[in-house]
């Protein structure tokens, strides 16, 4: 209705109504039938089977009498090619006869194990340091994040201040690497948190979003020092990889619909 309402609006706009008229009876008077056959130049030829407007035989006939045209058809009624469910299919097509190639299909969705880490007490933890010795423990945190995401294939997607936001192809490297993080850190007197989920994340340019990323934040958020906490969708999907968990029960997930199953990590 939408597009309806635009396109009256265009017409009414762009015309007057004897001008309009008078515009149809001009389109009906034209016919190059006799000089098609001289076209030289490579042709594609499009149209839609249940075309509303022009019969899908003049289609049918231009194609047939310009030499080497390319004609495709597609099923629909509407005339404009950029409407219908289609419409994608032919502009794909109009791309790959001027260019010779389709672009690579942007990928704006990728199924990941997200991981959330964060500083247990890093508030009370910087002011106790002060900023120059907090932001070389900042640092020194970083750096073994970085290292042990490398051993896991993990892909640090940003730092969150004091944590940091990572992908993993497989659940179970996702969960071991969470593990490894909290072990390697907290030596160092970093005790951190750890939650993981997976699901769709819309890619973001460098970044991800949606509903996966936000369960991951939240079940990060539930863990205690030097814990790592996962969502039932993670335990279920890592079954017989020898990862053992306790039950944490159901919680209600800030701005996630439902109550979700958690679970803590054994080691």
């Amino acid at each position: 209705m939408a597009f309806k309402r635009w396109w009256g609006k265009n017409e009414r706009v762009s015309n007057s109504p004897a001008g309009a008229a008078a515009f149809v009876r001009m389109n009906r008077l034209i016919d190059i039938s006799d000089i098609v056959s001289t076209i030289r130049v490579p042709t594609l030829v499009l149209h839609r089977t249940g075309d509303r407007n022009v019969s899908v035989e003049g289609g049918r006939f231009l194609a047939a009498h310009i030499p080497g045209c390319r004609y495709l058809e597609f099923a629909g009624v509407d005339h404009l090619p950029f409407v219908g469910d289609n419409a994608d299919d032919i502009a794909d097509a109009i791309e790959e006869f001027l260019t010779g190639s389709l672009a690579p299909a942007a990928v704006d969705r990728v199924l990941a194990t997200v991981l959330f880490t964060d500083i247990v007490g890093s508030t009370e933890k910087a002011a106790a340091l002060g900023d120059h010795r907090w932001h070389d423990l900042l640092d020194t945190h970083h750096t073994a994040i970085r290292r042990t995401l490398s051993r896991f294939r993990g892909q640090e997607i940003k730092t969150t201040g004091d944590g940091v936001l990572a992908t993993f192809d497989g659940p179970a490297r996702g969960v071991r690497c969470a593990c490894a993080i909290a072990d390697e850190l907290r030596p160092l007197g970093i005790e951190v948190r750890a939650g993981l989920h997976t699901g769709e994340c819309e890619v973001i340019g460098n970044d991800i979003g949606g509903i996966a990323v936000h369960i991951g934040a939240r079940v990060a958020a539930l863990a205690g020092a030097s814990e790592v906490l996962v969502s039932s969708t993670v335990k279920d999907l890592v079954a017989g990889s020898g990862l053992r968990f306790g039950d944490r029960g159901n919680h209600s997930l800030k701005g996630v619909p439902g109550d979700w199953r958690i679970f803590a990590v054994e080691r």
